[in-house]
């Protein structure tokens, strides 16, 4: 069984750092894309970053202007995601998900909400 848990969102002031993590199991995950997704209330998902297997590729949302970073542990099979210099409108419910390699299925984790608020 596939499992994807995220962790570490919260409640935030603007200007401040969250660092988002993502737990897989049931993958292996050295064969698996791995994503960080958001979402509003009423707005589809929006990418916000992106890392390949091996992390030789590396994409961001344009909304992520340097402030974001991902990275993964291919021993550890985490996902993590640091956000800096957040701001108001980084409010959202942000999902992690895995893709095989060529592959057209996502998995998603139940996803975390991060507020950035003062």
């Amino acid at each position: 069984q596939v499992q994807l848990v995220e962790s570490g969102g919260g409640l935030v002031q603007p200007g401040g750092s969250l660092s988002l993590s993502c737990e897989t199991s049931g993958i292996t995950f050295n064969w698996y894309t791995m994503y960080w997704y958001r979402q509003t209330p009423g707005q589809e998902r929006a990418l916000v970053a992106s890392i390949t297997p091996a992390g030789t590729n590396i994409e961001y949302g344009e909304f992520v202007e340097g402030r974001f970073t991902i990275s993964r542990d291919n021993d550890q099979k985490t996902v993590q995601l640091q956000m800096d210099s957040l701001r108001p409108d980084d409010t959202a419910v942000y999902f992690c998900g895995a893709r095989y390699i060529g592959g057209t299925e996502t998995y998603w984790g139940r996803g975390t909400q991060v507020t950035v608020s003062s």
